[in-house]
């Protein structure tokens, strides 16, 4: 996530502010003491370690004032970050009650599909074992639909008309024969407003 990238490449900025203005201060403690003890007596060296001290004093201020700005940086990174991870956690929650909701549907369409299973079997009882078979290799070949209603001269499985002589044809059959559709090969199933 670039938030927590940003956020750890300015935590690694601070500390390594934090090391330089330790080490500048260490280095003018160091020279502070060495000033105060009164070891150094040439005048010269007296100058060379106050202009030191005052160069350091300089350089303490310049790396504070970078060292405030990678703090406020920092800061608003990590408020940026903290936005973020909401924004995910919220996702994730929202993301695991759909798919929550989506393992409900699938079972009650499972458990719809087993109670329709059941039902067919009683239905192809009385249906005869050629006729099904039929329906079984047209439904094979035509995505689960072997069988259409034929309803205002239209097949409902190919959604097509049926053109006027065909419907002549099929209008001419005995009411106990089977019905293909010229245009798609489906079972026709005659319905009251077929339009025959």
């Amino acid at each position: 996530m670039q938030a927590q990238t940003k956020v750890s490449d300015l935590t690694a900025d601070q500390t390594k502010a934090d090391a330089e203005v330790a080490a500048v201060r260490a280095r003018r403690d160091r020279d502070q003491t060495r000033l105060d003890s009164g070891q150094i007596t040439n005048p010269k060296d007296l100058q060379s370690i106050q202009n030191e001290i005052v160069a350091l004093d300089r350089r303490i201020g310049s790396l504070e004032d970078a060292e405030l700005e990678v703090m406020e940086e920092l800061e608003a990174a990590q408020s940026e970050l903290a936005l973020a991870t909401d924004a995910l956690a919220s996702l994730d929650a929202r993301i695991a009650d759909e798919f929550s909701a989506l393992e409900e549907s699938t079972r009650e369409i499972d458990a719809s599909a087993e109670a329709l299973l059941a039902e067919r079997g009683g239905a192809t009882e009385r249906v005869a074992d050629a006729l099904l078979t039929l329906y079984e290799k047209v439904r094979k070949t035509h995505g689960g639909v072997g069988a259409a209603a034929l309803r205002h001269k239209r097949c409902e499985g190919c959604r097509l008309e049926i053109n006027g002589a065909d419907l002549r044809e099929i209008a001419g059959k005995p009411s106990d024969e089977v019905l293909r559709c010229p245009e798609c090969d489906r079972i026709l199933v005659r319905t009251h407003d077929a339009g025959l």
